[in-house]
């Protein structure tokens, strides 16, 4: 038997943008010493990451990735308190803000990844994930810059070999061209089935989404598509 094929090293390339605007609020930079350090994200350089050691009898695993201010995040949670719900987001700012979500509503299911969530995603074992979810992320809109996009090839691949069988990824963007290059990506991605049988099940928003600021805003140059695969056994 062949060993297995190590995990994929990540480039240099950053699939986002800038890391923070503002100065942080003083209650958000406090909660950057206080909280984040006891709710983090093992640190994925030092080794393999056990989610399920994280909250020991969690039925459920998820990951956000790109969490933005962390109220999707922080619903998700509230309204799953049996999941382990990790996020990841390298925009301080944003990092900031979900700490005053998971303090305020306790939420003690949360776990954060200040940083790139490919990192994170070398580091977790195959099958361990019930959930992804990307929702809104940089879509690089300039054709140069379309090699920054976060769903590639290889990320898709990422997705699937994280997945268990019968776990959703769930895409969501309000840019026409990312969500056609990305259905091409997942639909070429073995092991991962799309779900739409018809029109409405990537115009319409699922049951369970939670709509975020940056959803509000619309800023992109369509309704918000909503594309979601299964991974397949």
């Amino acid at each position: 038997m062949t060993d297995a094929p190590p995990p994929p090293t990540w480039g240099p390339m950053r699939s986002f943008g800038r890391i923070r605007s503002r100065t942080l609020k003083p209650r958000q930079a406090a909660l950057f010493d206080t909280l984040l350090p006891a709710i983090a994200v093992p640190d994925p350089a030092a080794g393999p990451i056990d989610p399920a050691a994280r909250i020991p009898g969690a039925t459920e695993v998820w990951l956000e990735i790109g969490f933005g201010g962390g109220e999707h995040l922080a619903e998700q949670a509230a309204r799953r308190p049996q999941a382990l719900m990790l996020g990841c987001e390298p925009f301080l700012n944003g990092v900031g803000s979900a700490l005053r979500h998971v303090e305020e509503r306790d939420l003690k299911n949360v776990r954060l990844h200040a940083g790139d969530a490919r990192e994170v995603m070398a580091a977790l074992p195959d099958a361990c994930l019930d959930r992804v979810m990307i929702l809104f992320p940089d879509p690089w809109p300039k054709a140069r810059h379309a090699k920054r996009r976060l769903v590639q090839t290889d990320t898709a691949a990422e997705f699937a070999r994280l997945l268990k069988p019968g776990g959703t990824v769930r895409f969501v963007t309000d840019w026409k061209d990312y969500a056609d290059r990305a259905l091409e990506r997942f639909l070429s991605t073995p092991g991962l089935v799309w779900q739409a049988e018809a029109a409405d099940d990537w115009r319409l928003a699922p049951t369970d989404h939670v709509t975020t600021r940056y959803e509000e805003k619309k800023l992109g140059d369509t309704a918000p598509v909503f594309l979601e695969f299964r991974r397949e056994a």
